[in-house]
């Protein structure tokens, strides 16, 4: 992490396919953020960027997800989410996990497991 931003360093940027989805108020009701921009991953459906626009239609705040494949499970998971406020100059990092030595391990399953006895034992009430 650096003052302001996280360390270009350590962070991996490549260009991607995403949907952008467009969200705007409705009229009538009251939010912090006039519109919102999110860009959704094509492959994961995880939104990967959001840009946060206030009452003046000013971008406000980004936020950024940061993700990992996980060749073993296999999935895509995010790891670091940050969030810029660019009228304050301040961000936060939330969920920086590069220190656990496993975080996901593949869970075994049979056939039996999604039959309607194997779903109903594994069910709860």
């Amino acid at each position: 992490m650096k003052p302001g931003h996280v360390n270009p360093d350590h962070a991996r940027y490549e260009l991607h396919r995403v949907w952008v989805v467009e969200a705007t108020l409705k009229e009538g009701t009251s939010h912090i953020y006039k519109r919102r921009t999110f860009y959704v991953d094509e492959d994961s459906w995880m939104i990967v960027v959001a840009d946060k626009y206030d009452a003046r239609d000013e971008l406000w705040r980004v936020a950024e997800m940061h993700s990992i494949n996980f060749y073993n499970v296999p999935m895509t998971y995010p790891t670091l989410e940050v969030h810029h406020d660019l009228q304050s100059g301040r961000y936060i990092a939330m969920g920086l996990r590069n220190e656990e030595p496993k975080m996901y391990e593949a869970i075994k399953r049979t056939g039996g497991d999604f039959t309607p006895s194997g779903l109903r034992g594994a069910g709860m009430r």
